[in-house]
């Protein structure tokens, strides 16, 4: 949401600057500069990237137009629900949960967080963690090693599309001057034409470079910063993930390990001791001191 914003208070100001100095927006509508610079952008997008690559890219761009899932509801509802899954294996055995490991979609306990089972990554890394936990015969050293190199494969996979937009960022500027170019090429043959001809070309081949500028510091390179943030966010969220799973298997009870967990969340979104508390057992602190 906050990328919508961003994106008209940049349109805006240049537009409102542009008008004070009483310029005219007609000259600014140049389609065939659009298709310029626009069409080639896409063109080496497709050079550059494999199908996978350009699909991910639309996604992350959607996902920053809707901004961050991991927010502070998105962690108390992992929380819950990881309190939740725990005490059914503390009081019940790890055999107890293969099912709902096996079968997410259907489990009684992971239906009820849609985030969860909609985000496959997410879903994927704490099932196939605790699938090997059933398994056994796998210490908790070698499973946070597995955990780790998940994440690192992830956050690889993340990044990639983040470097193609932004080599897209870096090459408008230049697809800019190509369209300018074009334009004076037009312009040169219209040289002895009306003056007022001549002028209108050069304002068009002058726009392609404004519009290859601000395509790049103004949306573009702004979106793959964007992008990076938010895969550093699910970085962050994974490693809060890590934390609880890892400690649970070392032997900490199910709070213990909750507690762990929300000390490895980032600051800004973090929910107090009281909110988890709240969150996952509505109770007070006695009845939390019982289940730690």
């Amino acid at each position: 949401m906050f990328a919508i914003i961003g994106i008209v208070v940049v349109l805006g100001a240049i537009l409102s600057g542009y008008l004070m100095e009483h310029g005219n927006l007609l000259v600014l509508v140049q389609p065939a500069e659009l298709i310029i610079i626009g069409g080639a952008a896409l063109g080496t997008l497709l050079i550059a990237n494999p199908l996978h690559i350009i699909k991910a890219i639309i996604g992350q761009v959607l996902g920053v137009l809707k901004g961050s899932p991991f927010g502070k509801k998105r962690y108390l509802d992992t929380l819950k629900m990881m309190f939740e899954f725990l005490n059914k294996v503390r009081k019940e055995g790890l055999l107890s949960v293969e099912m709902d490991v096996e079968k997410p979609k259907e489990s009684e306990i992971f239906k009820k967080y849609p985030d969860f089972i909609k985000d496959h990554h997410v879903r994927d890394f704490v099932c196939d963690t605790l699938r090997m936990a059933i398994t056994g015969g796998v210490e908790p050293f070698d499973m946070d090693q597995m955990m780790e190199l998940d994440m690192e494969v992830h956050h690889h996979e993340s990044a990639a599309p983040i470097s193609a937009l932004s080599t897209v960022a870096d090459a408008l500027p230049g697809l800019g001057i190509v369209a300018a170019v074009l334009g004076v090429v037009i312009t040169m043959g219209a040289i002895g034409g009306p003056p007022a001809e001549v002028g209108h070309k050069v304002a068009a081949a002058l726009v392609g470079t404004f519009l290859g500028i601000l395509m790049c510091y103004g949306v573009v390179g702004p979106l793959a910063a964007n992008m990076t943030k938010t895969a550093d966010s699910q970085k962050e969220y994974l490693h809060m993930l890590r934390v609880l799973l890892l400690a649970f298997l070392k032997g900490n009870a199910p709070m213990i390990a909750l507690e762990m967990a929300r000390r490895a969340i980032p600051a800004h979104v973090r929910p107090s001791f009281d909110e988890m508390e709240k969150a996952c057992k509505g109770g007070g602190a006695e009845t939390m001191a019982a289940a730690a």
